[in-house]
Parts: structure tokens; sequence; C-alpha cells
């Protein structure tokens, strides 16, 4: 478990405000690499990390957490602070959006659990869609369902990050061949109940050019609540 003084320092911030944070600093602590300054998830799961503010002594611990190859990715509320000597890969602003009242999803008997065993598969449709950053352990955040169509995994949602009282539904991606089904909004209705039910607040992330995915959520109870920044970096 992280020390209290993890979060204490940003404990008057909305978990929210900086998801990735409030999420290493608590609930995924155990896939954590650094330390009460800044924070990154293990290679293997996400490129995602965190600074707990905006200090330069949290940003220069974040630099020194970047990959020798490979980038990392910042997500949070407001303008970031570049970390000093690294290059800046890729800026743009999304949107974060909350479950407001996420309409019931009816039984249908095609979802099924994803985990290990289907993890080479979920890598590939990730990979071929691009819902987000999904590397070779990233479904052990947990909570992945999927349809199959003739065999072949046709569409898949999850979750992701889970600050205190929160989950990211996440991962959410359909196969070309099997789109126009309604098939992603199934599964985030699906995800976004489980969520709901376990009392805690479904919400998730879209680049804010990206207004057909923000429709789509919209036509299942999400609202957006801010603009987020993302900056992805990188060594020299």
């Amino acid at each position: 478990m992280p020390s209290p003084s993890g979060t204490s320092a940003s404990a008057h911030v909305h978990p929210l405000d900086r998801p990735i944070w409030a999420a290493l600093a608590d609930r995924h602590a155990a896939f954590a690499l650094g330390d009460l300054r800044a924070r990154r998830y293990r290679a293997d799961i996400s490129p995602l990390a965190a600074t707990r503010d905006s200090s330069i002594e949290a940003q220069s611990a974040l630099a020194g957490l970047l990959p020798p190859e490979g980038s990392l990715i910042l997500l949070e509320t407001g303008p970031i602070a570049v970390p000093p000597g690294v290059i800046v890969e890729k800026q743009a602003l999304g949107v974060q959006m909350v479950a407001e009242a996420v309409p019931p999803a009816g039984p249908d008997r095609r979802v099924v659990p994803l985990g290990d065993g289907d993890a080479p598969e979920m890598l590939a449709l990730a990979t071929l869609t691009e819902p987000g950053p999904f590397l070779s352990n990233t479904h052990l955040f947990g909570g992945f369902i999927g349809i199959r169509i003739d065999g072949r995994l046709a569409a898949m949602a999850g979750e992701r990050l889970k600050p205190p009282g929160h989950c990211e539904v996440s991962g959410v991606c359909t196969h070309p061949d099997f789109r126009g089904q309604g098939l992603a909004g199934l599964l985030s209705t699906i995800v976004a109940n489980r969520i709901a039910a376990r009392g805690e607040v479904p919400f998730l992330h879209a680049y804010a050019s990206n207004t057909g995915a923000i429709r789509l959520y919209e036509s299942l109870g999400f609202r957006i609540r801010c603009e987020v920044s993302v900056l992805v970096v990188r060594r020299p």
C-alpha cells in the first residue's frame, strides 16, 4: 500500500484532475514505478505517467523515469509542465467524460470475459484499431470483455485508470470487419454499468477531435466534464 504521504500533497485536488497520479498513488500502486514525486506504469502495462504536482522536483523525477527508448504519456486537466531535458513528441487536447445515467444493458450471450489467454488477440486488435496505448500486459488492468464472431475477436472494452471512487472505461475498439453493428456501444455500456454497480463513477477520455466517439459516449449517458491536456515525451 502507498504511504499516506504519497497523496497528501494533492489531497485537495479532485482525483479526475490528475487521474493517472491518483490511480498510481492508490489502487494501481502495485503497477507503479517511481516515488512520491513522480510515477509511471510498468513498461509492459502502459506508457502512462504522472507527477504529484507541477514542481521542478516532481518534473525532474519524471524525467528520470523515461525509458531509454519509447515515450511516456501524460494526461491531466490544465496545461502540463514539460519536464526538463525531454523532447515533446506530441501535444493534444482531449476531453474527459463522466457517466451521469448509463442506460441498462440487457444480457447478450455473445459477450465473454477476456483474460490472460486472450492477451495476444487483444493486443492484435488494439494494434490494428489504436484505441489508445495497449501493450502486452495492458489486459492486467482487468474488467475486459469481448464479442467473438466466427471465432474472431470482433470487439472489446475494459477498464484502465482507477482513481479513488472512479473507474475508466478504456480499450474500446471494434475490428473494421465488424463495425456498424453497435458492438462498441454495447460493450462500453456493460463495462460502465458494472463500474456503477460497484458504487464507482464511470469515466473515459477521448481526443477532442474525435467527434464520432464523443457523440457515441454522449448517447450512452456520458457528459463532458472538462478538457484535458495530453503530452507525449521521450529522451533526447
